[in-house]
């Protein structure tokens, strides 16, 4: 008799995990709404009184034109970046994912008042043509990143990841957070207990009370100590409350074309700045890849040129774009619809022209502090993603935009005292511990600086000596063609610092045939992080 029985039938294959449901809202998108929805606010206070203040463009005209078309291209931006981060939870089966930041560009605010319509206002002495002026530029910036976004992706696959972040700490350091530093310490006993609380609510695991967002807290308590010490003033509320006015958006298309007719002046400016905008994206996005978050490169790109056009046919020449920050917000427990929040609200208060309540009703050195976290986190972020090693070449991707900053402190000064570097004269500025000279043409196209000594430095750490050498020809060409290091964009811009790169070249393709020059850096375990 055969003792053998038969097989067991095989037990069913245990069933796939359903992939996780992405939130919508959690309690963290709320913490990441109020620090970035007041981040943008004071971009669009800022860039409000600077197109009334230095332009003369009638205050009717920004906030029932500009503004509202300023709102358009926030809602429209903020919405495709909620896309973006909702696929790309799906894709990762992740709930962690934080959309990107986006919001009026800050460096852009500046020099397209400063640069672009402010020459034209003082030579026409035309408001509404120097306005022109600033949407045409607007546009040309939004094409150009456009055409950058089909040359972006390869460009960051060749730069280290030290140069795109250090060159990002560059400009958080500076741009971001050392103007916030001084609008607190002006203003010290409202600044600090602000800072307090964001530092302690974003840094450290201790939770307010009934989980009161850490943002929302620090604005509150920024605003009461600024009102019952009487910084702020109630005349001045009720005048911005009469003032108000619903601004509907509405096509510009016939000033764009009008501005368009006179290109040429604009293309000095709007080609370099193009330029910074695509790798200062590009950078952002290397930024959210080393928190966790990796995305598409080219669909970033054309979003945000598309937004600066869409934004230029409604009227406002300040382009948008993703912002620094995206750790920060990440780090505060955004996902992905506190950027979408934010757009929203900022566009409606942009529609129905509250922006000048709001600059009379809350404290500027209760809303600053957000700015200061972002540059510290962004700046901590440059040394923590990169092997150790690599931490030389973000600090010399700093140093660019310090000299550019720096440089611009300076030709502020000396404004304000009614004289420029060139009246005073090297010379006397050199006798008084200013090496103007050289702060002016390291800082000058400091992003793309920022990336090519970056890089540099990186690659001779890592020995890769003719790939160093290759940098330095980009330095070179970039250089000569006043791409970097020259104020304007020609022919034989900067010969003698295309010579300099050039010289650098040399020596690391000497070092490259040296016998002991081959052998590839290796890093102890403990030095990598998330680095290339």
């Amino acid at each position: 008799m055969s003792t053998t029985t038969d097989p067991a039938p095989p037990a069913d294959p245990a069933p796939s995990p359903a992939p996780p449901t992405v939130p919508w809202w959690t309690r963290g998108d709320t913490n990441a709404f109020f620090g970035l929805g007041f981040n943008i606010l004071v971009n669009v206070l800022t860039l409000t009184g600077l197109m009334i203040a230095v332009v003369a463009v009638p205050a009717g005209e920004v906030l029932g034109t500009v503004l509202p078309a300023l709102g358009v291209a926030l809602i429209l931006g903020n919405l495709y970046y909620t896309f973006l981060a909702r696929r790309l939870a799906k894709r990762e089966n992740r709930t962690d994912v934080t959309a990107l930041p986006y919001g009026p560009s800050v460096p852009h605010m500046f020099i397209v008042v400063f640069v672009v319509m402010l020459p034209v206002y003082l030579s026409t002495d035309d408001a509404m043509q120097a306005w022109q002026a600033g949407v045409a530029w607007a546009f040309m910036i939004g094409v150009i990143v456009m055409i950058g976004a089909f040359v972006g992706p390869y460009v960051r696959k060749l730069t280290p990841r030290a140069a795109m972040l250090g060159t990002l700490a560059g400009i958080s350091i500076t741009f971001i957070a050392m103007r916030p530093a001084a609008q607190m310490w002006e203003v010290a006993w409202i600044g600090l207990p602000v800072l307090a609380i964001i530092l302690i609510g974003f840094f450290t695991d201790v939770r307010l009370p009934g989980n009161i967002p850490v943002g929302l807290a620090a604005l509150l308590v920024g605003t009461a100590i600024g009102w019952i010490g009487g910084y702020m003033s109630v005349p001045d509320l009720e005048q911005a409350v009469s003032d108000i006015a619903v601004g509907i958006p509405d096509q510009r298309v016939d000033m764009l074309i009008s501005g368009l007719g006179d290109l040429a002046p604009l293309l000095g400016t709007a080609i370099p700045l193009g330029v910074y905008n695509f790798t200062e994206a590009m950078s952002n996005v290397e930024s959210a890849a080393a928190a966790g978050d990796s995305y598409n490169l080219r669909s970033v790109l054309l979003a945000d040129g598309a937004g600066a056009c869409i934004g230029a046919a409604f009227g406002s020449p300040f382009p948008p774009a993703v912002y620094i920050g995206h750790p920060g917000w990440k780090d505060a427990g955004g996902r992905a619809s506190y950027s979408l929040a934010s757009g929203v609200v900022i566009g409606i208060l942009c529609f129905v022209g509250l922006f000048g309540v709001l600059e009379a009703l809350l404290p500027v050195p209760a809303i600053v502090p957000i700015l200061l976290y972002i540059g510290l986190l962004i700046g901590a972020q440059a040394f923590q993603a990169v092997p150790r090693l690599h931490a030389v070449a973000v600090v010399a991707a700093i140093l660019p935009n310090l000299a550019e900053w720096g440089r611009g402190m300076i030709d502020n000064a000396l404004s304000a005292a009614g004289t420029t570097a060139d009246e005073v004269g090297a010379e006397a500025l050199g006798n008084a511990g200013l090496v103007y000279d050289g702060l002016k043409t390291l800082g000058e196209g400091a992003v793309l600086v920022g990336l090519v000594l970056g890089a540099i430095v990186t690659f001779i750490l890592d020995k890769k000596f003719h790939f160093a050498a290759i940098a330095c020809a980009v330095g070179a060409v970039l250089s000569f063609i006043g791409l970097i290091h020259a104020p304007e964009v020609s022919w034989a811009a900067s010969p003698e610092v295309a010579l300099g790169y050039f010289f650098f070249g040399v020596v690391c393709i000497a070092y490259w045939f040296l016998p002991n020059a081959r052998a590839p850096r290796t890093f102890d375990e403990a030095e990598v992080v998330a680095g290339h």
